[in-house]
């Protein structure tokens, strides 16, 4: 995204300026104390550089400073010839060329939790970087206090000792690897998972897997979750007592997929599944993180895959309509296990007083035919839900803030709801308050109505029977409906607003489409009892774990249902 962009070449010019400026005060000026608050500024630098570019080379600019800083150190000390001081360069300059190569050995040993291993090798590797701006740092204090050089040679043979530490089991992993495989694979083969959840995406995507692993632990089988990018480890391995496993390379994976492993599950169409589905005497069932009327929901990769499990017979008819042949044994109709706790409500929404309303703007897409976002033109539909005395919860999609533009807009609406709370006391709720602090189940059940983009909320929010209205960001008219079905049964606002006035009145006053969406419900959801309604998901996946077991017939969600098609009680 271009707000990344801007970020990481922010970062990377401020720590090379910093850097050479450092250095050519020291070298070329009497300014030595100048230059060595330079060095510790561009020490800074480099590790906010690090935050934002993980896999930064900062070579070139270790070596300026680190120049910079011991030719400060010796006019400081004004002594002549240090032996203390030579040596000490000499260990910082091995440092500054051997940690970033050990670093990157060390991020391709595989890594885990919530088993019972130390594998410290590579955690101390990924630091390595860390204590060599620390170093540096340390060293520059030294110099402008003109301590004695002893000091900054035995803090740097410190340093030096870890890299020799790490690079001696490194060395010891390549040449004499263990027999029966490593510490990791060893836990492994103890707990013997019958599958396992992997998952590969960019940082930000961890919802993904934390919504279907609840669901996971309760199919009550030993599992596993595999990851193939490090940041996800410390939040995934804190949402389960499952296994959480970071696979970097090939080899990693071979370790890792055990034999007693029958089925991967998927949750997403990342290029880097194909590195899984390479294991053919696994399973492959892809869930999905969500079921909606977006292209990427009848993604053509699907085919790879031996089963796909969708939320109801809508999904299966997306593929056949956006051409993609897919066999039909290969799909599952599994219920969308996440919507379980939703609260149905049986009554139209007939002059809602004082409504909550839920807006979901979804992201840009990666592509300008997905990009479905209406935050562009929002404002003026927060400003009409204020007018009408609504309660709104905003509930952006974790990547807006990747698009610059996306995130000053929702600025602008933060702005305006809390505005309206001063001024009014209403509760409105945004960023963390309605992200972090409510789960979208919490949101759903607080709320009235929807406003959302083409998503997968709208999916979700059908199961309450309660009614939504869905932007035509295309601005495609009578052929939106037909593009996207949900729409179908919910209030289309236009991209230029000019219809806004009617349809809040048709979300928030009549509701003339109460009926059509409970035929809506059981296509897009399936038709399963909402006491057992996720038992579909766990029966489907028991029975790819052992394909001989038979579930007991489920009560279908049709026996609960009157003529009209809403439910008899509000908890069908």
């Amino acid at each position: 995204m271009s707000g990344d962009l801007v970020r990481k070449l922010l970062a990377r010019a401020l720590t090379t300026g910093l850097a050479v400026l450092a250095f050519l005060i020291v070298a070329l000026t009497g300014a030595t104390g100048w230059g060595l608050a330079i060095a510790v500024a561009a020490l800074a630098a480099a590790a906010v550089e690090r935050r934002v570019r993980p896999g930064a080379d900062g070579v070139a600019e270790s070596v300026l400073v680190a120049a910079g800083i011991l030719v400060g150190y010796a006019r400081r000390l004004d002594d002549g010839f240090d032996p203390a001081l030579a040596a000490t360069a000499l260990v910082l300059l091995g440092l500054v060329l051997l940690v970033g190569p050990l670093r990157d050995a060390g991020a391709l040993e595989i890594r885990a939790g919530n088993l019972p291993v130390r594998s410290w090798t590579p955690l101390v590797a990924a630091r390595l970087g860390d204590a060599l701006l620390v170093l540096l740092g340390a060293v520059a204090v030294a110099a402008a206090f003109a301590l004695p050089a002893w000091l900054a040679l035995a803090a740097s043979l410190l340093v030096g000792a870890g890299c020799a530490a790490v690079g001696l089991d490194l060395a010891r992993r390549r040449f004499r690897p263990p027999a029966g495989g490593g510490p990791v694979g060893r836990a492994l083969r103890r707990h013997q998972p019958e599958f396992l959840l992997y998952f590969s995406a960019p940082p930000g995507s961890e919802y993904q897997v934390t919504m279907w692993l609840p669901y996971l632990e309760r199919i009550g089988r030993p599992f596993m979750v595999m990851l193939r990018e490090p940041e996800f480890l410390p939040t995934i391995a804190a949402a389960t007592t499952a296994p959480v496993v970071f696979c970097p390379t090939l080899k990693t994976m071979d370790e890792a997929l055990v034999p007693s492993l029958r089925v991967a599950f998927y949750v997403n169409h990342a290029a880097k599944n194909s590195h899984c589905i390479r294991f053919n005497q696994l399973t492959h069932v892809q869930l999905h993180h969500g079921d909606s009327d977006k292209a990427p929901s009848a993604n053509p990769v699907s085919a790879i895959f031996d089963r796909i499990f969708v939320a109801g017979p809508a999904a299966i008819e997306r593929y056949a309509r956006a051409g993609v042949e897919i066999p039909a044994e290969k799909f599952v109709v599994v219920g969308r296990p996440q919507v379980e706790a939703i609260e149905v409500r049986r009554e139209p929404a007939l002059g809602l007083t004082d409504p909550t309303v839920l807006y979901t703007p979804t992201w840009t897409g990666h592509h300008a035919d997905t990009n479905y976002c209406s935050l562009p033109v929002a404002e003026t539909v927060i400003r009409r839900l204020l007018d009408r005395g609504a309660t709104v919860i905003l509930r952006a999609h974790p990547y807006t803030s990747q698009n610059p533009a996306s995130a000053r807009q929702l600025a602008r609406l933060t702005e305006l709801l809390a505005a309206d709370q001063a001024r009014t006391g209403r509760q409105h709720r945004w960023g963390a308050a309605a992200t972090r602090e409510l789960s979208l189940t919490e949101c759903v059940n607080r709320s009235d109505a929807l406003i959302s983009d083409v998503s997968g909320v709208i999916s979700d929010y059908l199961y309450s029977g309660k009614p939504y209205a869905v932007t035509d960001m295309g601005d495609e008219g009578d052929r939106f409906a037909e593009r996207f079905p949900l729409a179908g049964s919910g209030y289309v606002l236009r991209r230029d607003m000019s219809n806004v006035d009617e349809v809040l009145k048709e979300l928030l006053d009549t509701d003339p489409l109460a009926s059509a969406r409970w035929a809506t419900r059981s296509r897009y959801l399936g038709d399963f009892s909402a006491e057992s309604y996720a038992e579909a998901f766990l029966d489907a996946a028991r029975r790819e774990l052992e394909p001989g077991w038979n579930p007991p017939a489920p009560r279908r969600a049709a026996d609960a249902l009157v003529q009209d098609g809403s439910p008899l009680s509000p908890t069908a």
